[in-house]
């Protein structure tokens, strides 16, 4: 465990994030820095210490805490809710973000397999919003799910976690239903592919220049505006958590990717 207090300014100043799934390169990282930026403190809780980013929220002066936890665990996140609760009291932003991605055929996976995807990318946002409920501020809370352009659209090899981002979508409308009464939004997200490393894969598994030059075109084939970036993710959750978006609650919202998504990656699988 990390930490570290100073003092913040911008328009989340006063406001305090929980990101899962906060990696040095990945969206979750690029979202602690947005918020920490405009002044949020933020706490980061993650398999593996992310000390890149841990590195930049120490010269923003960011108030932050950094605590191993495993999603998957309701002990490790009954541990964080106490270390949070006595160091900041409160959570106005929960971000569920932490998730993992195989891409194979059905029949091709393990039991041991589907259930862990399921068990981080579903169960493990159930397990945060459940643990973190009573620290949001009513009215006022914020949950942000990360879910995905395929759990909106199928994909060939990508059927357990189409259900896993599919099963996020319906989780947040119905929530947000629930939560309504008390003021707290639910929303999600859903990113077409992104620079990460988990996305970007794909394209160090290709064989030759010519797959590569598919791969390009496959994914441009339904990415009007190119294949986004952390920073585009992480610009649109600074919204959606905003004051600006206040009566924005239950929806899902799109990003980078054209509605029919139908990335053809039976080539790749």
């Amino acid at each position: 465990m990390s930490t570290s207090s100073d003092t913040s300014t911008g328009r989340f100043s006063g406001k305090v994030a929980l990101v899962t799934g906060a990696s040095d390169r990945g969206i979750g990282g690029a979202i602690v820095e947005r918020l920490s930026k405009e002044g949020a403190s933020v706490v980061i809780a993650n398999r593996h210490e992310p000390k890149r980013v841990l590195k930049r929220l120490e010269r923003l002066k960011t108030p932050h805490l950094f605590h191993t936890c495993d999603v998957t665990s309701a002990e490790q996140i009954a541990e964080l809710k106490t270390l949070v609760d006595q160091q900041f009291g409160k959570v106005d932003f929960l971000i569920n973000n932490a998730g993992i991605e195989l891409c194979q055929n059905l029949e091709e996976y393990g039991e041991a397999e589907w259930q862990q995807l399921l068990d981080i990318n579903l169960s493990g946002a159930i397990r945060m919003t459940r643990a973190f409920l009573p620290l949001l501020p009513s009215p006022g809370g914020v949950i942000l799910n990360v879910a995905s352009a395929l759990g909106l659209g199928g994909c060939v090899g990508f059927s357990v976690y189409s259900a896993s981002k599919a099963g996020l979508t319906g989780f947040t409308q119905s929530l947000a239903w629930e939560l309504g009464p008390k003021k707290i939004r639910v929303v999600a997200i859903a990113p077409g592919i992104v620079t990460t490393p988990m996305a970007m894969r794909f394209a160090d598994e290709c064989e030759s220049r010519e797959e590569v030059e598919q791969l390009r075109q496959d994914i441009e084939s339904v990415h009007p505006l190119g294949v986004g970036a952390p920073h585009d993710v992480a610009n649109a959750v600074a919204f959606l958590v905003s004051d600006e978006a206040s009566w924005i609650t239950g929806i899902t919202l799109p990003l980078g990717w054209a509605p029919h998504y139908d990335l053809p990656m039976h080539r790749y699988v």
